[in-house]
């Protein structure tokens, strides 16, 4: 969809409109109250790239870390000259905490991937604890600001919503360690940018990760950019062959569910199948 807002004005000008297949987990750029209002059944790609999104999560944790973009940027900018004993040196991963804001399908697949390769202590904050997360990976559930102080590195899978908006900005930076690095594969507006760079100009945070950006295409002369522990993804969570063919195969089922006048399987309004 891009840039694309479907909002009221979509929805009162689709008289003939019968659903709407989304091939994103997100949905955030539907006024889902609007489709609901007027009868428009919605459905999204749930499952179908946790992995491929948990894996770029983990790319950045890895990347970030080890200043790696940065790193091979030089190669290419002919900068590499020598080897330097004390150069930009990295942080390792082994035995400390990732903490997930927002652990959802994708988070259970990071926190699966990094506790098994790493042995990372897993903490994360949801409004409900997750009880599958605490039996598989002994997860620990923790307060907002528990996850802020405690994660070596906390990563970010919420979905956008009121309440998650800038959730991250320059009070909840300067409540994490001045060593934490934060992955963003969640949405773009969950982080303030400016407050990021702020934070990591001034040492508040060690390091980011983000493969959503706010806004999207970021910037090229962002700020993030030139910072050697920041690494930016071009929103490329689900972009495997494997994963973009079965979200496509998933929201093609549903339009044809749709226009059969049939509930869509994965619907996200299901209100208006019994209003």
């Amino acid at each position: 969809m891009g840039g694309v807002r479907l909002d009221q004005h979509f929805f009162d000008n689709c008289a003939h409109l019968k659903g709407i297949a989304l091939a994103s987990v997100g949905y955030d750029h539907v006024d889902m109250d609007a489709a609901s209002k007027a009868g428009i059944p919605v459905s999204n790609t749930p499952d179908v790239l946790s992995g491929a999104t948990a894996d770029v999560a983990f790319l950045l944790m890895l990347a970030v870390s080890r200043k790696a973009f940065y790193r091979a940027n030089e190669i290419r900018e002919g900068k590499w000259k020598d080897f330097e004993f004390t150069k930009d040196l990295g942080i390792e991963l082994n035995g400390k905490t990732l903490g997930i804001y927002g652990l959802g399908r994708i988070g259970l697949e990071l926190a699966r991937k990094a506790q098994a390769a790493y042995g990372m202590k897993i903490i994360y904050h949801n409004r409900h604890p997750n009880e599958t997360a605490k039996r598989v990976l002994n997860a620990e559930y923790v307060n907002f600001d528990e996850l802020l102080t405690q994660s070596d590195v906390l990563s970010v899978h919420a979905n956008l919503s009121p309440e998650t908006q800038y959730r991250f900005n320059k009070e909840t930076f300067a409540r994490m360690k001045n060593s934490a690095i934060l992955i963003n594969t969640g949405r773009g507006k969950i982080v303030q940018e400016q407050d990021l760079y702020t934070a990591l100009v001034n040492g508040d945070i060690w390091g980011a990760g983000l493969d959503v950006t706010d806004p999207e295409p970021m910037k090229a002369d962002s700020p993030l950019l030139t910072l050697p522990s920041v690494c930016v993804l071009p929103h490329i969570g689900s972009a495997t062959i494997e994963t973009r063919t079965n979200m496509i195969k998933m929201a093609a089922n549903n339009l044809i569910a749709a226009s059969k006048s049939n509930r869509m399987p994965q619907i996200v309004n299901g209100e208006v199948y019994t209003a």
